[in-house]
């Protein structure tokens, strides 16, 4: 049941970020930053991207995914096809993998440390949602202010 619900919100969240950037009229306004906002649109959509393909993708879905972190933040002008193209391989990737996911796994822990303590996978993926939601939130905020 969990396993189904994670992937019902993943998707919608997915398919939601495909939709706010898909949204910038002015495509160089992905990359936009002004007066106290950290990240572009842009970058936070690549960072979300390479988070999940990470700890959903590489770990439990076993994908091979190699992050560049540093990358999410530090690259710029990357097309908005090309972006759109990275959230579908994304929702596929996350998809898949949660397929994999079985129900005990959910209550063993999450094979890596990525807080101050180990989770259960399925405190983890839980939270994944939530970062996921609250970086929408951010490129949405960005795409009505800066968009214009």
């Amino acid at each position: 049941m969990l396993i189904q619900t994670l992937k019902s919100l993943f998707r919608r969240d997915l398919e939601r970020l495909r939709h706010e950037i898909d949204l910038y009229k002015d495509e160089s306004k992905l990359w936009y930053i002004e007066k106290g906002i950290a990240n572009s649109a842009g970058n936070l959509c690549l960072h979300l991207i390479g988070n999940l393909n990470t700890y959903i993708g590489a770990e439990l879905g076993k994908t091979g995914y190699v992050r560049h972190r540093e990358l999410e933040f530090s690259l710029k002008d990357i097309t908005k096809a090309e972006l759109l193209k990275k959230i579908d391989e994304t929702m596929t990737i996350v998809d898949q993998a949660l397929d994999t996911v079985t129900t005990e796994q959910l209550e063993e822990e999450y094979p890596i440390l990525v807080f101050d303590n180990m989770t259960s996978t399925g405190y983890f993926l839980i939270h994944l949602t939530t970062h996921l939601t609250y970086h929408l939130g951010q490129i949405n905020y960005h795409r009505r202010l800066l968009d214009v």
